[in-house]
């Protein structure tokens, strides 16, 4: 069949002429414009531009907006940066500018500020690598048309972002070009109304509304407009918790201390206990600078006077019952306090470390606590240092007060009294044991009791650092027992975590929910870089009553004798087990080892790996460990209720010029080289120091390496447990060798460096920063404790604006160091 195509119908565009308005074609616009202006302009251009707008504009001079010339914009060449750096965005606009400025097209997001309309910066985010960023440049012309122009800057991985800081023996503080270090708060400093200014000449008073002495760990909370809630996000108002470890005696005091017939005089004694502690300040940033508010409403000192609470599973046992707390649920005060912890839901922890030394114990007080039947007590005060002998640190049970009812001194001989009640409530000879504990405050209530946490266990507490929370799981706290050949522990609270609870107004009870219960565990490093996480939980691991080391009757017991406990488990002993920091990223943790002088060839191990000899130019060679070094371990699954984990040794302190072969293990030089590593802290998530590649710090507290330099912090970007190798190294100390097997990290290099070293005789102890990282506060402890008020061995912090024209007392100050660009310190 023949197909008829007329009788198929054809494709119709609908392209026909169905406007018959009266409006204008664009040739009538083209007419009618150039007759209007064509003798101005000169010629058929004028009218072409006119409807074909910016292009052509360009040479017109034309005054009507409608017809404005674009304008030309250029946004600079692409660019470089690393993570944390501040980056500056330059465009420029040539012809009459509307508006301009500049906006992110692609990448991580980041903040841009505002500097002039034609310049923006922001802190390059954080990657792991490398990441290209594209901003774009917007010129407007005075009719509103925009002309653009891209740039890119590509971010890669953070670096140290300074310029290594020496070694030096001056008496200030020194930080790197571009940083400052300020003076914000120092011994003395009064934060009450009506409070004297400071007169540093022995005469001072009332230091129960001053600032105490020994600076030490730190926190910093943001503080709300309302003054009394916390806000985590403000940079320029907060308050500022730090604890006072120990005094500096003869600073204290017009001519240093005294004693008439051995007895201490009670004024003296009264300055001497309230300089111990914590102190609670509120601070702000006005116009750039750093200040303290001597009226604060949150201000407070806390003091071994300060009423306690007790809770968890030791609160009312029989070995916390004294005379002042007959029931053994409260007690007074909190000292020797060293490093800290800050909570989640915006508490303070402060950590008991060297207490015991504070206690006298008389002879014959172990016949007393056998003849009464407590002759387990005797085996406990051994194992935590108090013999029998002696007037205790600084001899305050010498002093006869006043108020003959008054014991506030008499609570620190700790010596049984013979016929007195057999349960310690008629005298003090349980004190002892009301202190070695985790002691928990809230910051933004100055009427609150502080609360000891018996269930993280008694013992040198150095500090207790939470791990990263995850909602569902219980948290870990990681704590370190400061002595030589102690352990390491960590709490898992029974309790799972609830992002919500980090902003309950109720913060006590929010430390009742994760601090009261739970299991504490003390660790046990293998030789094949693994480890095990043993409890100490009555009735398990040889925790009860037979035990031929201490006869346990409860979990109680147990914690009030957590050493013993981990003797009986067999944990490993360690090089002085300090601070403790969990990588924010990672979750590993990282324990500072300080030194071990009673480290042997014969008893080193994997994890204790050194025993040698650090040739000290002046004072003779220190022998053991004598410069310490950092472990780290990471959890099996990256989760705080692992029962195991791995480990390796990331850093070992060593002066550069020592055997690379058997002691400077991690390759340290002019730059880095460190000894008796101490406080150790991680930058906070909330800005670019604590995501990705997080920075840490490293302060240290030294008697080895003190005649080549004063104390110093290092920055550091660690790398992961197991970047490393196995090393078998060869131990000599006099005629003693041996070999030993250890796991040592990738040499740090350029990843860690120095970054400030303290005046003279300091030690460099406690750290924090601001949420956005831009405002690091250190503490300088104990400046010129070698010396008294008649020979003054260091001036600072006078010192630190210029040599005094005659020396001043030193005393142990916060610094608050920031970059001269207003970045973010370290990077």
């Amino acid at each position: 069949m023949t197909q008829q195509i007329s009788a198929i119908a054809a494709y119709d565009d609908g392209d026909i002429d169905t406007n018959r308005s009266d409006n204008p074609h664009l040739n009538d616009l083209i007419a009618s414009r150039y007759s209007r202006r064509q003798t101005l302009m000169g010629g058929i251009s004028a009218a072409a531009t006119a409807v074909f707008g910016g292009a052509m504009l360009s040479a017109c001079g034309s005054s009507d907006p409608d017809e404005a010339p674009l304008v030309a914009v250029t946004a600079g060449a692409n660019g470089t940066a690393t993570s944390g750096q501040k980056v500056t965005l330059t465009g420029s606009v040539t012809g009459n500018s509307l508006s301009s400025g500049w906006t992110q097209i692609s990448g991580t997001p980041v903040t841009l500020t505002t500097v002039s309309p034609t310049v923006s910066t922001f802190v390059a985010p954080s990657v792991t690598s490398t990441t290209p960023l594209v901003f774009r440049f917007t010129g407007t012309n005075l009719s509103g048309t925009p002309s653009t122009a891209d740039t890119t800057v590509t971010i890669s991985a953070a670096v140290l972002g300074f310029t290594a800081v020496a070694k030096n023996l001056n008496d200030v503080v020194t930080v790197p070009a571009g940083y400052t270090a300020t003076v914000l708060y120092r011994l003395g400093d009064p934060i009450a109304a009506g409070v004297a200014a400071y007169k540093n000449d022995g005469s001072d008073t009332e230091f129960s509304k001053r600032a105490g002495d020994h600076h030490d760990g730190m926190s910093y909370f943001g503080l709300a407009a309302t003054g009394t809630a916390p806000d985590p996000t403000n940079n320029t108002r907060g308050v500022l918790v730090m604890n006072h470890e120990n005094i500096t005696v003869p600073y204290l005091h017009t001519a240093g201390a005294t004693a008439v017939g051995g007895v201490r005089p009670e004024a003296e004694a009264l300055k001497e206990i309230e300089c111990h502690g914590v102190s609670v300040v509120e601070i702000n940033r006005t116009g750039g600078a750093w200040s303290y508010l001597q009226t604060g409403a949150l201000n407070r000192r806390i003091t071994p006077m300060t009423p306690m609470a007790f809770s968890g599973p030791a609160k009312g046992h029989a070995l916390l019952k004294t005379v002042y707390s007959k029931d053994g649920t409260t007690g007074r005060g909190t000292i020797n306090n060293c490093a800290n912890g800050t909570m989640p839901w915006n508490t303070y922890l402060t950590n008991e470390e060297n207490w015991v030394g504070y206690f006298r114990r008389d002879s014959g007080d172990a016949a007393v606590r056998t003849a009464a039947g407590a002759a387990k007590e005797n085996v406990s005060l051994a194992r935590y240092g108090r013999s029998e002998g002696g007037t205790g640190n600084n001899g305050w049970s010498t002093v006869v007060a006043a108020d003959a009812s008054s014991t506030v001194y008499s609570r620190w001989n700790v010596t049984a009294k013979a016929g007195l009640a057999a349960d310690g409530t008629a005298d003090f000879r349980h004190e002892v044991f009301q202190y070695g504990w985790v002691v928990e405050i809230d910051p933004f209530n100055a009427t609150s009791v502080p609360r000891k946490r018996t269930a993280l266990g008694r013992m040198n507490h150095e500090g207790c650092v939470i791990g990263r929370t995850v909602v569902g799981v219980s948290p870990a706290f990681y704590m370190g027992d400061d002595a030589q050949n102690e352990y390491l522990y960590k709490f898992v609270s029974t309790a799972k975590w609830a992002a919500a609870d980090a902003s309950n107004a109720d913060r006590l009870a929010m430390g009742d929910k994760y601090l009261d219960a739970g299991i504490l565990y003390v660790a046990k490093l293998a030789a094949d870089g693994s480890g095990t996480w043993l409890p100490l939980v009555f009735g398990q691991g040889g925790l009860t009553a037979a035990s031929t080391v201490y006869p346990f009757a409860d979990q109680a017991d147990v914690l009030i004798n957590t050493r013993l406990a981990a003797d009986v488990l067999g944990a490993t002993k360690m090089d002085r087990p300090e601070w403790t920091a969990v990588n924010p990223a990672t979750g590993e943790m990282y324990l500072t080892l300080t030194n071990n002088s009673s480290r042997t060839v014969a008893n080193t191990d994997a994890a204790n790996p050194r025993a040698y000899s650090d040739p000290k130019t002046s004072g003779g060679a220190s022998n053991g460990n004598a410069n310490g070094h950092v472990i780290r371990l990471r959890e099996t699954g990256d989760t705080s209720e692992a029962l195991s984990f791995k480990w390796d040794i990331y850093a070992f302190g060593a002066g550069s010029d020592l055997d690379a072969a058997n002691i400077n293990l991690s390759g340290l030089d002019a730059t880095n080289d460190f000894s008796s590593p101490d406080g150790l802290w991680f930058g906070l998530p909330s800005n670019i120091t604590g995501t990705a590649t997080p920075l840490m710090w490293i302060q240290t507290d030294d008697g080895a390496y003190t005649d080549v330099t004063n104390c110093m912090m290092l920055a550091a970007i660690p790398g992961v447990v197991d970047d490393g190798a196995t090393k078998t190294i060869t131990n000599t100390i006099g005629g003693a060798t041996g070999t030993q097997a250890t796991r040592i990290g990738k040499a740090p290099g350029t990843a860690l460096r120095r970054f400030l070293v303290g005046p003279k005789q300091c030690e460099i102890t406690g750290i924090f920063s601001t949420p956005d990282g831009k405002s690091v506060f250190v503490n300088i402890q104990h400046p010129g404790e070698g010396g008294n008020a008649a020979a003054i061995s260091s001036s600072w912090p006078a010192s630190q604006a210029g040599t005094p024209a005659s020396p001043s007392r030193p005393r142990s100050a916060t610094v608050v160091i920031t970059k001269d660009d207003g970045g973010v310190v370290g990077l």
